[in-house]
């Protein structure tokens, strides 16, 4: 594989650039449809292809047919940046979907799951010996589009024309959850920043577990998931979420927790539980929730799916 230019780091992935959330942006920017799947960097190189979440877990074995999918229809050696995802009926993106994919590490299972899975390529970060990191997104779309032949399972995200009013509209009314903002100028940077913006019309946040609460009544295994985000740098109770589970989900994330369990709570602030069990802030839970209350609560939450490709310390409120 070793050739002039290759990246440093073929089995470490470069990092992924990051969106924040934002106001109305102004000026020269790209919208793309907000995808609501799991984000992998893929590298293709010598017919070889490598797959790798945002924090560097091999998904190859947990998505076989995007492996395939590339190594069949990439002909040139690069680096790729997108999002895996599940589609539902209607052909909206599921992250619930997702779930009986993402956690399965096991080639042979997840080729005969009935959920079928997509690659859609938003970016392009190395090609035949280039770094294009520094290229303005503008001509990285154009680079992409030569480098990436769509097929069934491998796509490339569309660029959305139109006022941005109207956008959100038609995002809304699609049951998107919202639009990405790109600035046609800006570089690939590796990091946040405030050239790529969420514009969400759906509430979602991502929160840390930090805990859990016995389970009453009929239900098993546990009744709350406890809930916390980073502000200030420091870790804060945020809620806790009951609602969203199935028997099924109840049981593997007890299964999760019980490895993690420590003393104390992880928050500073933590709520008056007579039941809490704490836990190590090592999981990130995605929840829809109605509003934030003044004491900066969700409210209304409900369990959407851990999310395996961010990282805990990534989390904060997002406003």
């Amino acid at each position: 594989m070793a050739s002039d230019g290759e990246p440093e780091r073929w089995y470490e992935p470069m990092a992924a650039s990051l969106a924040r959330a934002g106001e109305r942006p102004s000026g020269e920017w790209v919208y793309e449809r907000k995808l609501d799947g799991v984000r992998v960097l893929a590298w293709i190189v010598d017919g070889e292809v490598d797959l790798r979440s945002r924090n560097r877990i091999r998904q190859g074995d947990v998505y076989p047919e995007v492996v395939d999918a590339l190594a069949a229809t990439v002909a040139v050696d690069a680096v790729l940046d997108g999002e895996v995802v599940a589609y539902d009926e209607d052909g909206a993106t599921s992250f619930t979907r997702l779930q009986q994919r993402m956690h399965v590490h096991d080639e042979a299972r997840s080729r005969r799951s009935p959920v079928r899975v997509h690659f859609v390529v938003f970016d392009v970060l190395w090609v035949a010996g280039r770094d294009v990191r520094d290229l303005p997104l503008t001509d990285r779309r154009a680079l992409l589009d030569r480098v990436v032949e769509p097929d069934e399972v491998v796509e490339v995200v569309e660029a959305l024309d139109g006022d941005l009013d109207d956008l959100l509209e038609r995002a809304a009314a699609s049951g998107w959850e919202g639009l990405i903002a790109k600035r046609a100028a800006s570089r690939y940077q590796g990091r946040r920043s405030r050239d790529w913006l969420k514009l969400k019309v759906v509430r979602r946040q991502e929160m840390v577990v930090v805990g859990w609460t016995e389970p009453a009544g009929g239900r098993l295994h546990l009744g709350a998931l406890l809930l916390g985000y980073h502000e200030d740098g420091v870790l804060r109770y945020g809620g806790k979420v009951g609602t969203g589970f199935s028997a099924t989900v109840l049981r593997d994330l007890r299964t999760r927790l019980d490895p993690i369990a420590v003393d104390g709570p992880p928050v500073v602030d933590p709520p008056r539980e007579p039941t809490a069990h704490w836990v190590r802030p090592e999981l990130v839970a995605e929840v829809g929730f109605g509003e934030w209350s003044d004491a900066g609560r969700l409210r209304h939450p409900r369990y959407l799916g851990l999310r395996t490709d961010k990282d805990p310390a990534d989390v904060v409120r997002e406003r």
